[in-house]
């Protein structure tokens, strides 16, 4: 790495100040009564019956409280005389093993102690039926042994394509209680046609399973709950199309069309599939999705102790940090593409020493003939935008943004003795 460091050594790290980006922050106070209120509801809890064995899905992804409300949710089924358990939904995630995904889920706070109620986590699918198209239907064959099935999911732009319904309930049900043969089902065709298969998908699945109800989430740019709907299974598919475009205008987002540097601290699936929100980065995986700021060149610098060493949406960065790439679990993150056929983010980006060199290098890169003049951007992650960091570069744009305020003068950046950031 000595040549690399020869050619970065002149490149300037420009200053940096800290900013608070402010966004709606309508939250609902009371969560637990919020939920309760909603299982009440004509057509939800009311149909669970005395003795039934009921399967709770609960996904791999960054929800708010998904612990909370998995816990309220069975204590409901419970009063209502019916037994519940705990069924891992989340496609491929944990490795595309049984034990991996109960892990997933013990790292979110969805413990059997905790919940109340077991765990039931297998890979192993029947099929449902086919698609017009030929697509197989696929749901995990512990869930389809049940009396009843209940999904929780958070309602939210999907990061790969756009339609009515991109990533939510319908979502979770196909591709979530597919397990990783019905995730790949879906994929099979690309992304192009994920906005028609997901539904389609879906729909069988309603039809043909004892599906219940859905606990439907949105939360604000501050990764909190603002909306809990809990909608009666013929009710899903209408009412979720309403909810993706609250969620749409709820979302946080850097507040520059245009980036020179995108600095990550922290990528992960628990953060966002992509490990990070490419709604946020603006760079997709895929064509069929767009918005965001105009990034030129993007740095990310390590994973989250959640996300197990997947670190699927690495590829989607330019460069990266030997740290992440020694913490990498290979086939966690290959099976990631071989799942979706997206397999860009899953290939490791330029690789560099440590974080002072990873960043010199896209600047270096971010195609400006003044490197002093770099605008650039230092996020913890794409779910924490509340407050970062901008170079001063950027610094009279952001005073004339009413929903900026400038929180520091201007400082450089701390390096440690092995070049990483001092956070």
């Amino acid at each position: 790495m000595s040549i690399l460091r020869e050619v970065l050594k002149d490149i300037p790290i420009p200053q940096m100040v800290r900013i608070r980006q402010k966004f709606d922050g309508t939250k609902l106070d009371n969560l637990e009564e919020s939920l309760k209120l909603e299982l009440q509801k004509p057509g939800t809890i009311d149909r669970i019956k005395p003795g039934q064995q009921v399967a709770v899905a609960v996904g791999s992804r960054g929800v708010a409280n998904v612990d909370l409300f998995t816990k309220i949710t069975i204590d409901a089924i419970k009063k209502a005389g019916g037994h519940p358990f705990i069924v891992p939904c989340m496609g491929s995630h944990g490795g595309a093993t049984a034990e991996g995904q109960k892990d997933v889920l013990h790292h979110l706070g969805v413990t059997e102690e905790l919940m109340g109620a077991p765990i039931r986590s297998s890979m192993e699918v029947i099929k449902l039926d086919e698609l017009p198209n030929g697509l197989p239907v696929y749901v995990d064959q512990i869930a389809s042994t049940a009396d009843a099935i209940v999904v929780i999911n958070r309602v939210k732009p999907h990061t790969a394509f756009r339609g009515r319904i991109e990533s939510g309930i319908m979502k979770m049900i196909a591709i979530g209680l597919g397990k990783q043969k019905g995730a790949e089902a879906c994929h099979q065709l690309g992304f192009k046609y994920m906005a028609e298969n997901v539904p389609a998908m879906a729909t069988i699945m309603i039809e043909k399973l004892p599906i219940v109800f859905g606990v439907a989430l949105v939360e604000n740019a501050y990764d909190q709950t603002c909306r809990i709907e809990v909608l009666p299974a013929e009710q899903i598919e209408a009412r979720e199309e309403e909810l993706l475009k609250e969620a749409k205008d709820r979302l946080p987002k850097i507040l520059f069309d245009q980036v020179d540097v995108l600095v990550i601290d922290y990528i992960g699936k628990n953060i966002s599939g992509d490990g990070m929100d490419p709604n946020i980065t603006g760079r997709y995986p895929t064509p069929y999705a767009h918005g965001g700021p105009d990034v030129s060149k993007m740095v990310v610098l390590d994973l989250t102790p959640e996300t197990k060493g997947n670190a699927n949406g690495v590829g989607t960065a330019d460069f990266t940090t030997q740290r992440l790439v020694d913490k990498m679990d290979l086939a966690a993150t290959f099976v990631n593409g071989l799942t979706s056929t997206v397999c860009a983010p899953t290939k490791i980006s330029t690789t560099l020493d440590n974080d002072f060199y990873a960043i010199k290098a896209a600047v270096k890169t971010c195609n400006i003939l003044d490197y002093t003049k770099c605008r650039l951007i230092r996020i913890q992650d794409t779910l924490h935008l509340g407050e970062i960091e901008i170079s001063v570069n950027l610094l009279e744009d952001a005073k004339k943004h009413a929903d900026i305020e400038i929180l520091s003068e201007p400082y450089d950046l701390q390096f440690d003795s092995e070049g990483n950031l001092v956070q």
